[in-house]
């Protein structure tokens, strides 16, 4: 007898009822509406004092008419430093380039007309990510720019890049960084931080307004089965949810004509068998 391996895709009201911190929707909510949690959660995740931290009123950036228009998380910023803090649940297979786009707007943002690129502020591009996209173990990946022929020689412009893996929270020796990243993970607070997070968060669940909101979100997001049917994509992957983001994502492409990386990330859809798709399309 064959086991049941079908997937049941869950409703919306399911998805929101399941949320923890690690939905990006709670995660920016929570932040957004808490900036003095906002605060404390970059000062322990970038072992730093900050004096105050203002909370961008918005989160999307649009660097020039024409160019690709982003919306991050969590975007913070004070008199000499710019934060975005993003929770990435999936590996969509471009998160260091993301990182890079992502840290070049925020630059474009900061430093205004006639200013001098000295006054550029210091940049923090931060992903809490679930699973370990660099695959080689570590708890926290941490970038910035080094000389290839001596690495001891550091570039100093100011740009930092960090990637946090929350499965990997056993290895972390900062005990506060560790009690957050278990959070992420499903585990129980360990501490008071970590308490008034996971008590915010399901404040925010009871929230109804931000629950029409996710909803409303969730629905922008999901396609019916029956239209990937109608466009004439068969692309006959094993993991049927899966299947369904990357044929919302090529109706993305056909319809409203999104770019591939566009679609690919509003759909949570992996880029390789998005472009994958469509080169077959273009060679047929």
């Amino acid at each position: 007898m064959k086991a049941n391996t079908e997937i049941t895709e869950l409703t919306p009201e399911q998805k929101w009822e399941r949320a923890t911190l690690a939905n990006n929707f709670i995660f920016y909510k929570v932040m957004r509406n808490n900036p003095d949690v906002c605060k404390e959660l970059l000062e322990t995740l970038l072992e730093m004092e900050l004096d105050h931290i203002e909370m961008h009123g918005e989160e999307t950036i649009e660097t020039d008419y024409g160019s690709k228009v982003i919306r991050l998380d969590v975007y913070a910023k004070n008199n000499t430093q710019a934060f975005n803090l993003e929770m990435q649940a999936a590996d969509t297979k471009e998160l260091p380039e993301r990182s890079r786009y992502y840290q070049g707007c925020i630059d474009v943002d900061t430093l205004q007309s006639g200013q001098k690129y000295k006054e550029l502020k210091d940049s923090y591009v931060i992903f809490i990510c679930i699973t370990d996209i660099f695959e080689k173990g570590l708890p926290c990946y941490h970038f910035e720019n080094l000389c290839c022929e001596n690495h001891l020689i550091k570039l100093n412009d100011r740009a930092y890049k960090y990637f946090f893996v929350a499965k990997n929270c056993d290895k972390i020796l900062n005990e506060k960084q560790k009690a957050f990243l278990e959070l992420v993970i499903g585990r129980k607070p360990s501490n008071k931080f970590t308490e008034r997070l996971a008590q915010l968060t399901e404040e925010a669940k009871k929230n109804t307004q931000w629950k029409r909101q996710y909803m409303d979100w969730e629905r922008q997001r999901t396609y019916d089965y029956e239209d990937g049917k109608e466009a004439g994509i068969t692309i006959g992957l094993a993991e049927g949810a899966q299947q369904k983001a990357v044929e919302a994502a090529i109706i993305l492409i056909n319809k409203y004509h999104a770019s591939p990386e566009e679609a690919s990330e509003q759909m949570n859809a992996p880029l390789e068998l998005v472009l994958e798709y469509l080169k077959k399309k273009t060679c047929k």
